[in-house]
């Protein structure tokens, strides 16, 4: 089933047209300079109607690719929505527009589209994104090659022959006197990948320390995702105190912080900090935010992760069948070093 041109959306929306214009530019630029879409492969866009921004980004792909089957997800059957996946060729593309998150049973949907050999681009929990917040994730989704290309591999290359690091905050110290595992890149460069594509928008390079116990200091947060994913910014910082990689104290906590932590402590036993994350997306910043946790982790800065949850890197210490959460906390970051060299500074990274 083809769903109808969204375009008539405009007229009640707070999504202009020339914020859609701006999504044709950027997301052209994903499509061409990022996913290397060529016209010969064929595109394939499952979408809803049920935000505005999720009909926004639709248009704003009907303008990229023209030539596009357009499936409306909640106007047919997850039989239907698969066998429009079997009908493509490897190198095709899809792209996810949600304003939740589809489901299709127990499948796996991202997972097994790269299975097949497809090119895929995700925008989930759009609806979490109203109003203004909308046009910060259009924003986002700018692509810049020479930036994220450039400062991305240049900070992996810091990353990678680092033997420590430390993240400077409001006048406390997070030291992580360890090397760190191989830094991963999310900054649309999949050359050296298995898959093209992935959650969208882009701009992050993480790892986490080789030896979690070597992690040790305080650090000030000043958002964290709540239980409901969202992001949940407390009206002062709340400073953690890190104790051989593990969260011993909390200072100037809130409610829904104690809720984040107790729920950690209740399944694992103690909360682990593990993943470092260099985010990279200059359309998020500390005052410039969005309710999706999952959108907001490409904010410009430091996050880190709570609990003992990591899919990437596997660790003697935790045991993976056991390990249930990651929550993202944020980074109150005025300066990051790798060994003695300062890598951000000024809200930037400092590296090229």
């Amino acid at each position: 089933m083809t769903s109808p041109s969204p375009s008539a959306h405009t007229a009640s929306s707070t999504i202009s047209d020339l914020a859609i214009d701006d999504a044709e530019k950027h997301l052209r630029d994903v499509l061409t300079l990022a996913i290397q879409h060529t016209p010969e492969q064929a595109a394939l866009i499952v979408m809803d109607t049920r935000s505005e921004l999720s009909r926004a980004l639709s248009e704003a792909y009907r303008r990229c690719l023209p030539d596009a089957r357009f499936i409306d997800f909640d106007g047919v059957s997850p039989e239907a929505v698969r066998a429009a996946f079997d009908e493509l060729k490897p190198g095709d593309l899809v792209v996810l527009i949600q304003s939740t998150n589809f489901r299709l049973e127990a499948f796996r949907i991202r997972v097994e589209l790269f299975k097949l050999g497809l090119k895929v681009i995700e925008h989930p929990h759009l609806s979490r994104m109203p109003g203004i917040q909308a046009l910060h994730y259009i924003a986002s989704l700018a692509y810049d090659p020479a930036y994220y290309r450039g400062v991305g591999h240049a900070l992996k290359a810091r990353i990678d022959k680092a033997s420590k690091g430390m993240v400077e905050s409001d006048g406390e110290h997070l030291h992580f006197t360890s090397p760190f595992e191989p830094a991963k890149l999310n900054i649309g460069d999949y050359s050296e990948m298995n898959n093209v594509g992935g959650q969208f928008p882009l701009g992050e390079v993480f790892t986490e320390a080789r030896d979690l116990e070597a992690v040790h200091g305080k650090v000030k947060i000043f958002v964290f995702g709540d239980t409901s994913f969202h992001v949940n910014k407390p009206e002062q910082p709340i400073t953690l105190v890190i104790t051989q990689g593990r969260v011993t104290d909390v200072i100037n906590s809130t409610p829904a912080f104690d809720q984040v932590m107790a729920n950690i402590r209740a399944d694992e036993g103690e909360v682990w900090l593990r993943e470092l994350g260099f985010g990279m997306n200059r359309a998020f910043s500390r005052t410039c935010l969005v309710d999706d946790i999952g959108t907001y982790e490409r904010m410009c800065g430091i996050h880190l992760s709570l609990g003992a949850k990591h899919g990437v890197y596997n660790k003697a210490l935790i045991r993976r069948a056991t390990a249930r959460y990651h929550v993202d906390v944020f980074a109150v970051t005025d300066a990051v070093y790798l060994d003695d060299e300062v890598v951000y500074r000024d809200g930037a990274w400092q590296v090229s």
